[in-house]
């Protein structure tokens, strides 16, 4: 009896020394490939998401550039424009002013033999 408690006692404290030990290595290793491998997916997810704002920011950039040089294209055919109406109403003014003179010199000729 006393042989049978001896071994008894003897397996408890291999047991609890066995539930002692830390893990093996090969565990960690195994649990950091994952964590590894989800690690590398994040940071390629973000370089994707980087890489769509400058995408996109670059698009805002080019439309934004394109509306500036639409609106400077307007504003000089719009100078083109004025200078073409202001060309055409002094020409309209200089043939108003020659038919007016026209008109003047006959009615003064008129009138001065009348006058004697």
């Amino acid at each position: 009896m006393k042989n049978v408690i001896a071994t008894l006692i003897a397996g408890l404290f291999a047991t609890a020394a066995f539930a002692q030990t830390p893990a093996p290595a090969a565990a960690p290793a195994a649990t950091t490939v994952p964590a590894a491998k989800a690690e590398a997916k994040a940071v390629k997810a973000e370089a994707k998401e980087h890489k769509e704002v400058a995408k996109a920011e670059a698009k805002e950039t080019k439309a934004v550039a394109s509306a500036h040089e639409d609106m400077a294209s307007a504003k000089a055919d719009a100078k083109v424009e004025k200078a073409k109406a202001h060309e055409k109403s002094e020409k309209t003014k200089a043939k108003a002013h020659a038919k007016a003179a026209k008109e003047v010199k006959p009615a003064e000729v008129a009138s001065a033999p009348a006058a004697k």
